[in-house]
């Protein structure tokens, strides 16, 4: 059997689903779309945070906001006050059933579950087509949101690996007002490892293990560090494991160059969707996720994510090679932009909001030394990221 759209979207996730929720909002105006997406269902799979912008699209999905985060690092804290922007907690689980309820709405679109893309796109007769495990789909346009297939070593600069489990203690032990942004480890000679905490209640916390390395990590590699981790917040306390959560996230790639077929183009975390200096990427979907659908709506072809400028680019590579080169040093440089950088920057600055004073104060703080003898193997990773890509 074969289906004729308009649009397909492949990659039901944090972008595909995005996008299809800001064409349902299209009402007739949404072209004839279909996302493809190989799950079988949708599960609480991981947990996006970000700092309040303002947007009043997400903000009634949203489960929690903290008013005050804590950065600790070599004996030494530093809470910060972000109740103007708090900081705040979308699970997964409400996030796609949101998704799917809007999308449902508009006969237009249409999601298609457990269905596996087979073969590479191709296109035949002005139409692209996509064989899937269900049946054979065309469409005059394709944006393809599925991630790089395998995550590798020197595929990123550094890669941002997690694993969480979100607990329930018999006691109370958490403060709900405060989240554990970061809370370093011991730095070696190979990756940057502290322990991230939302406690959504006194009893209950998400507590996840991150590790900033050259290395993809899975669970095995992270598993030991997630234990000690639960049990220094815990402090003998009983708790019973509510669920889990893992991921690899990409930080400080090289720019994919855009498809000469303006009818086919890549979007989502591994192709710009990320910020490449910190990972945060949700609010960055979703400001792409408006445009794109806009265009659409419109008439006009898609779009993937606009490239950083090029000033910007150079800075992330060069914060992440210097982190990449001196990891033992990371915690203390953390702390020091936290301690001495006004709030409201820092939250700019990490939620891609930030202006060029931001990015030159943030970077007032750190030593400069390590930064001038960095800049030849910044250069010289971002040259090998282009040859990967």
């Amino acid at each position: 059997m074969q289906s004729d759209a308009d649009l397909i979207i492949l990659g039901g996730g944090c972008a595909g689903l995005s996008l299809g929720m800001r064409l349902a909002e299209l009402g007739p105006n949404c072209p004839r779309a279909l996302i493809i997406e190989e799950r079988t269902r949708y599960t609480n799979d991981r947990t996006w945070c970000f700092w309040d912008d303002g947007s009043t699209r997400i903000r009634p999905l949203v489960q929690h906001r903290w008013q005050n985060m804590k950065i600790q690092a070599e004996g030494r804290s530093v809470t910060v006050d972000c109740g103007a922007t708090p900081y705040q907690m979308l699970p997964a689980d409400v996030f796609y059933a949101a998704a799917i309820k809007q999308i449902s709405k508009n006969e237009r679109i249409q999601l298609i579950m457990n269905a596996s893309v087979l073969d590479l796109p191709y296109k035949r007769s002005g139409k692209w087509q996509i064989e899937t495990s269900q049946a054979r789909h065309q469409a005059s346009m394709v944006i393809d949101t599925r991630p790089v297939k395998k995550a590798t070593r020197g595929t990123a600069i550094l890669w941002q690996s997690f694993y969480g489990r979100e607990i329930k203690c018999e006691d109370a032990v958490f403060n709900p007002t405060c989240t554990d942004l970061m809370n370093f480890d011991d730095g070696n000679a190979t990756n940057i490892r502290f322990s991230y905490v939302l406690p959504v209640s006194p009893y209950r916390a998400l507590i996840e293990t991150t590790v900033f390395g050259p290395d993809p990590l899975g669970q095995p590699a992270l598993s030991s560090d997630l234990s000690t981790a639960v049990a220094r917040y815990v402090n003998g306390v009983g708790f019973r494991i509510l669920r889990e959560e893992n991921g690899v996230l990409p930080m400080g790639t090289a720019t994919a160059k855009p498809n000469p077929d303006v009818t086919y183009v890549r979007a989502g975390l591994d192709w710009g969707g990320a910020r490449a200096s910190t990972g945060y990427a949700f609010q960055r979907i979703q400001r792409w996720a408006d445009v794109c659908a806009q265009q659409l709506g419109e008439g006009k072809f898609p779009i993937g994510h606009e490239p950083d400028p090029l000033l910007l680019r150079g800075m992330d590579h060069l914060f992440l090679s210097v982190l990449h080169t001196r990891s033992a040093a990371a915690p203390a440089m953390f702390l020091s932009m936290f301690e001495k950088v006004d709030p409201a920057r820092i939250i700019r600055f990490l939620s891609d909001g930030g202006t060029l004073l931001d990015r030159a104060i943030v970077a007032s703080v750190l030593p400069v030394i390590p930064f001038l003898k960095e800049i030849p193997s910044a250069f010289l990773r971002s040259a090998r990221l282009r040859e990967a890509l």
